[in-house]
């Protein structure tokens, strides 16, 4: 396989859509790749073998924030962007709609392009693109999904756990398993959530929530939500 440095492999790929696309659609490119590169810098250190990581830790250790993306292999890419999909632009970044999509996007071109160089195999990027077109259609999907919770739980009017037969704050998100017209199952045995329809429309079974939930009056009520993981 061919070896490029991830910054170099990035630069490269930028380079090659500034060439083809629009200067308002190249600066969400360019929008997104900074972003992975930050996502990389912060996460990546946790997936090097003993080898990299020495080297990482090294130029780390001397002042170079940005010694992964510097010195390592741009088959690290592909690696890390289940981490860039599923949490990064989801917990670390106030994005808007269409920067969820375009996350989605171009991370798909950018694998693409990785196998058209001969950095990654081919059958590799064909999976990590066919992720990133579903993050394309999901995060904004789940993100609205988010706020659609949040904005139900503001209406919920018990809030004291003492008051309530069941209380369930869990430090981790919890699956939907269930969804039907108006109700939402999660982990746990809990359910039926009565929700409009606006929201079940939007859940997927398998996504994760952040909630804090009570049960209390024989019905199980919203009380706080965070983030949503498809």
């Amino acid at each position: 396989m061919a070896t490029m440095a991830i910054d170099e492999a990035l630069t490269r790929f930028l380079n090659e859509q500034r060439a083809r696309l629009a200067p308002r659609t190249f600066h969400t490119y360019e929008e997104v790749i900074d972003l992975f590169r930050d996502c990389m810098n912060m996460y990546g250190p946790n997936i090097l073998d003993e080898r990299d990581e020495k080297r990482w830790r090294e130029a780390f250790d001397n002042g170079d924030e940005d010694a992964f993306t510097r010195l390592l292999d741009a088959g690290y890419i592909e690696s890390m962007l289940g981490e860039f999909l599923g949490y990064f632009m989801i917990r670390k970044v106030m994005a808007g709609q269409g920067l969820l999509r375009a996350a989605g996007t171009v991370t798909k071109k950018l694998v693409t392009w990785l196998a058209e160089q001969g950095v990654i195999e081919r059958e590799i990027a064909a999976a990590q693109a066919a992720r990133a077109a579903d993050a394309a259609r999901d995060l904004p999907r789940a993100d609205r999904l988010a706020e659609a919770l949040h904005q139900l739980s503001l209406k919920t009017p018990h809030r004291d756990p003492d008051t309530t037969d069941r209380w369930v704050e869990e430090g981790i998100p919890l699956p939907i398993t269930k969804v039907e017209p108006g109700k939402l199952w999660f982990d746990e045995n809990i359910g039926p959530l009565a929700v409009p329809s606006e929201i079940s429309d939007l859940a997927r079974i398998g996504w994760e929530v952040t909630v804090v939930l009570a049960f209390t009056r024989n019905r199980w009520w919203l009380v706080e939500v965070g983030n949503v993981y498809p």
